[in-house]
């Protein structure tokens, strides 16, 4: 009768943090590696979408990387997604062309104004 391997777990409950598989040493023992929790990309908080150009890594280890590897050379680089920005980008563009054109506008009336008396 072959001997009963008993393996010790950090706790008994089957929950993400604790998932393991058994690997054999290349001294023959069997033992427990936990398994890592699989990371998400991060989103744009605006569109949903993925943010590309960087890993997906946990929050807790993002202190550790460097600035590169954290953003992208955009403004809101790691935070809003490149259309969201150039949606941005354009809508502010056209509010100013607005403000632009309420003025010049103002001015043809005051001057037709002025004309008129």
């Amino acid at each position: 009768m072959a001997p009963r391997l008993t393996y010790r777990r950090r706790h008994s409950y089957h929950t993400a943090s604790n998932a393991v598989r058994i690997v054999k040493t290349p001294g023959g023992r069997l033992v427990y590696q936990y398994k890592k929790k699989q990371e998400k990309h991060p989103k744009c908080p605006v569109s949903g979408a993925r943010l590309h150009g960087f890993a997906a890594t946990p929050h807790t280890q993002l202190h550790t990387l460097p600035k590169r590897a954290k953003k992208v050379s955009r403004v809101y680089g790691g935070h809003l997604s490149h259309k969201v920005v150039k949606e941005r980008i354009i809508r502010a563009f056209l509010i100013e062309e607005q403000k632009i054109v309420k003025k010049v506008l103002k001015l043809q009336k005051a001057q037709e104004k002025k004309t008129t008396k």
